[in-house]
């Protein structure tokens, strides 16, 4: 690249490892350096304009610049800037976003155990149902089920939960006791004339053949996002978790939800469980449980499970695990204000109010000539490309078809995520109907552009 002398870009190349990134390519490139935000907008270096179609990375719920989270910060940083919650001791914030967390849970969640990101509890997770089925006296009820394209984190262990093989290749994942069933992605691997519900029954005897082969007695839990954000945006089929769990209550197998991305509002209800019907036994929070302005995460686990936890640390003499971090009252503070502001201001009216516009205008883009299909709900959503839209029939890898729509987007003031060849668009929930126009309008002419270049490069085949 050229030379850029002692440019933040020069010196991000020089110092900098970037996540979900190709390393080699990003020495070329450099980095685009984001300079400030404001509402559903960002700011690079140089001042030009990006609506975050992101929020960040599916987290920043009420935007950038958002003063009262500022001030919920600064506050708890004067009053009392850390402490931890080992060996008993408490702080406010931390009883006060915990005592929250349940009120708005799911009846059956009893305890909270906060943490920093996503993956540290999806981690944290695993341990719990590991520990779990040794108070109860099993020790071989140990096998976890995720999903084929599921994302659950990126720890040695969570990172074995995600079933995306770019998580796996060379990093020697996944370890032992964490298996993969199908991908419940009705557009890509239903079966010709396969209706939703067809397809869903056809996914959950699968599972249950898969219980079955490797033993009840070894199986422990099924985990799931109630839409699987990282693996491109994926909205179950119909009936789909309804028939999930009764195979899951058959065989006594716990459901796990992860609500990361889910959780706080984006379906249109509190959880992602709720719009779904799944009754789970734990659920993980992070992402828009501060909207992203500090790191934290819960996991929130049933009595029955927390009843087995205190058992099993009564054992042992003490509850072996925690991080220095756990419950940081700076970051409890600022999510607690984050989930009153959500109140404050009935963000969920609000996302109810505009997903329709959202999903009119991402299901208009099924009918462009690039997208196979348009998918989504609430205010996430995610178009899939592809080389023919009669066959479903995918561009190669190494087309790069994605990116390069991404790439183009980005030129015309839109940030997205390409996921492969899905394109994911997961904006603040504050973005108003007249910004998700013209979000779309700046990811339109982006999409345009693509398909020119695709005609031009002959990549259809």
């Amino acid at each position: 690249m050229n030379d850029l002398g002692n440019s933040p870009a020069a010196r991000d190349i020089a110092n900098v490892i970037h996540p979900y990134t190709n390393l080699a390519k990003h020495r070329e490139t450099g980095p685009m350096v984001i300079a400030r935000g404001k509402g559903v907008y960002v700011y690079d270096e140089d001042g030009r304009e990006y609506i975050e179609g992101m929020a960040g990375l599916w987290c920043a719920s009420f935007g950038f610049g958002e003063e009262a989270l500022i001030e919920a910060a600064v506050a708890q940083m004067r009053a009392l800037p850390y402490y931890h919650a080992f060996g008993g001791k408490s702080t406010n914030p931390l009883i006060d976003v915990s005592e929250k967390l349940l009120s708005i849970a799911p009846e059956n969640m009893a305890r909270v155990l906060l943490s920093n990101s996503g993956s540290e509890a999806n981690d944290t997770l695993i341990k719990l149902v590991w520990y779990y089925n040794n108070a109860h006296d099993r020790p071989e009820k140990k096998k976890i089920i995720s999903r084929i394209k599921g994302y659950h984190g990126v720890t040695v262990a969570s990172a074995s939960l995600t079933g995306l093989p770019n998580n796996h290749r060379d990093f020697d994942l996944p370890i032992a006791r964490i298996l993969h069933t199908d991908c419940p992605h009705h557009y890509r691997y239903a079966e010709d004339g396969e209706s939703e519900e067809e397809f869903a029954t056809r996914m959950a005897d699968n599972l249950e053949s898969m219980i079955v082969e490797e033993g009840p007695d070894t199986v422990a839990a099924f985990i799931a996002e109630p839409v699987m954000g990282a693996g491109g945006v994926l909205v179950p089929p119909e009936t789909y978790f309804e028939k999930v769990q009764a195979v899951l209550a058959k065989y006594d197998v716990l459901l796990l939800a992860d609500e990361v991305i889910c959780g706080f509002g984006r379906t249109g209800n509190m959880w992602g469980s709720e719009t779904y019907g799944l009754r789970p036994d734990t659920m993980t929070v992070a992402k828009a449980l501060s909207s992203a302005y500090l790191p934290i995460s819960g996991l929130m686990v049933s009595e029955d499970i927390f009843d087995a936890m205190v058992s099993e640390s009564e054992k042992i003499g003490v509850f072996g695990h925690g991080f220095t971090y756990s419950g940081h009252p700076v970051c409890a503070a600022v999510a607690m204000r984050t989930l009153e502001l959500m109140e404050e201001r009935n963000i969920l009216a609000h996302v109810r109010a505009v997903a329709p516009k959202f999903q009119q205008r991402l299901r208009a883009l099924g009918d462009h000539p690039l997208v196979g299909e348009a998918r989504g709900v609430g205010l996430v959503g995610a178009v899939e490309l592809v080389a023919d839209k009669k066959t479903k029939r995918s561009f190669q890898p190494g087309d790069g078809v994605g990116p390069q729509c991404a790439l183009r987007a980005e030129k015309h003031g839109i940030i997205s995520r390409a996921i492969g060849d899905n394109i994911a668009l997961c904006p603040p929930l504050i973005i108003t109907e007249s910004e998700i126009d013209e979000m779309f309008d700046r990811f339109t002419k982006g999409l345009d552009e693509a398909e020119a270049w695709v005609e031009k490069e002959g990549l259809r085949g």
